[in-house]
């Protein structure tokens, strides 16, 4: 195997990652673009709701980036037996994660909501909703740990498949549930939340018949299930917890954010519905090559090249900014016409486009912040990301309560949060890259001092 990683490899690993990022923008925006079409209402409390959703996929997640980074390390040091045994404790969690949040979703939701969101009609709406789409929180759970293990492995090319039927599940059930054809029954709001969960079992099963069928586990010792082992579980534990409370926060901070503009009230939730979406396409590449950036880092200190990785980090940002910077184009050029995909409302569309000149700024600072962050996580000191992601948070939500609860920007003002974020990260993340010693000492890197 050739250790080093050119640009070529760079897209490689990156470009199925894109379309795997794109999973679940596609589950968002095509329930953004039909929901927009039947009302204001539906529209905010499926965003709302698909918010809420999304805090708790993430800690799934967090604990997966941390699979994944062991992954590459042991890809990078050829120790590929040991692979399987890192999945299958890793199955064996996600689990009973899955499980356990998903008893969080069923008893807490609707108490909950009734005290984040103050309009009537959004809670019921969002209740509507998550009453379906929480039964999907399993399937993104093991989803997102095969994704893991084929991100580590560098062998994405499965992402791209499960993303296409996703896709295709999606659109047509929610284009069937939401207005009713087909003969199938017209649920609105609940019919989205319906058809996600439909596209999230897809991609589990396609995940499950392409490792069986095409990926050699054998030589990774996949699915032997051996003897549990409570000391492979707390290594990847090590390791996982803090990225898993890392994305908690995180995501848990944007929920706040959007639970703050609906005290805005209707307008601007709408407003901030289509300026998310427009938001999360911008970013899909970036959040991709930040991905790459994670594994070719835990995949450099494996194989005992750690020199490389600086000028590598380099390599990859300048992809993500030229990966970039044609679709901003477009989207810059375009803005209006943009925005009107998401409502018939002229005005609402109108209303939306000084916001998305907001993002579309934030997008271009975030390509670099992220790329340098997941640098942070992928040699292993997911600690250090987690407190400089807490630092920069503490931040983001006082700019975000002055701006809502206090000042009452217009809501492109308030956007601007998003400057404030991708800026701090940045800046935190370059200043560890340069001086903390985060170069292992012992090149025959072992679970115990990833995280030192």
């Amino acid at each position: 195997m050739k250790l080093s990683v050119s640009n070529k490899e760079i897209w490689q690993i990156t470009y199925p990652i894109i379309f795997g990022n794109l999973a679940q923008t596609i589950i968002v925006l095509v329930n953004t673009i039909f929901l927009g079409h039947v009302g204001k209402v539906e529209l905010g409390a499926a965003m709302m709701a698909g918010l809420y959703y999304l805090v708790f996929t993430t800690v799934a997640q967090g604990f997966a980036v941390g699979v994944q980074i062991l992954v590459a390390r042991r890809l990078g040091e050829n120790n590929l037996k040991s692979i399987g045994r890192i999945f299958e404790h890793g199955f064996y969690f996600i689990l009973l994660l899955g499980l356990i949040i998903f008893g969080v979703l069923v008893f807490s939701t609707q108490s909950f909501f009734g005290l984040i969101i103050h309009s009537d009609a959004i809670r019921a709406s969002a209740i509507e909703f998550m009453n379906f789409r929480q039964w999907g929180i399993i399937f993104v759970s093991i989803n997102f740990l095969f994704r893991s293990l084929y991100i580590g492995l560098s062998n994405t090319k499965i992402i791209t498949y499960t993303t296409l039927m996703m896709a295709m599940v999606n659109i047509f059930f929610d284009y069937s549930f939401i207005f009713g054809h087909f003969g199938l029954p017209k649920m609105g709001v609940a019919g989205a939340g319906l058809s996600s969960v439909m596209a999230e079992f897809t991609a589990t099963v396609v995940f499950f018949i392409y490792t069986f069928k095409v990926l050699p586990y054998k030589d990774y010792n996949l699915f032997k299930f051996s003897k549990f082992d409570g000391s492979m579980l707390r290594s990847v534990l090590k390791i996982s917890l803090p990225t898993m409370f890392q994305r908690l926060i995180s995501f848990g901070t944007w929920f706040l954010f959007f639970a703050m503009i609906e005290h805005l009230g209707e307008q601007e939730m709408a407003i901030s519905g289509i300026v998310r979406s427009v938001y999360m396409l911008c970013t899909i590449s970036v959040f991709a090559y930040s991905a790459t950036a994670n594994t070719v880092t835990s995949r450099l200190i494996g194989a005992g090249l750690q020199d490389e990785v600086p000028k590598t980090m380099l390599r990859v940002l300048k992809m993500s900014w030229l990966t970039l910077l044609p679709i901003l184009l477009i989207f810059i050029v375009f803005p209006q016409q943009i925005a009107s995909v998401y409502t018939d409302d002229a005005a609402l569309a109108a209303q939306s486009v000084p916001a998305l000149y907001t993002v579309y700024i934030a997008s271009v600072i975030m390509a670099a912040a992220m790329v340098i962050f997941e640098f942070v996580s992928g040699t292993g000191r997911t600690f250090i990301a987690l407190v400089l992601e807490t630092v920069v948070l503490c931040f983001y939500v006082g700019y975000i309560y002055l701006a809502t609860e206090m000042l009452h920007f217009p809501i492109r003002w308030v956007w601007c949060s998003e400057w404030v974020y991708a800026v701090l990260i940045l800046l935190l993340s370059c200043g560890f890259m340069k001086f903390y010693p985060w170069k292992p000492t012992n090149l025959a890197t072992t679970d115990s001092n990833l995280d030192k």
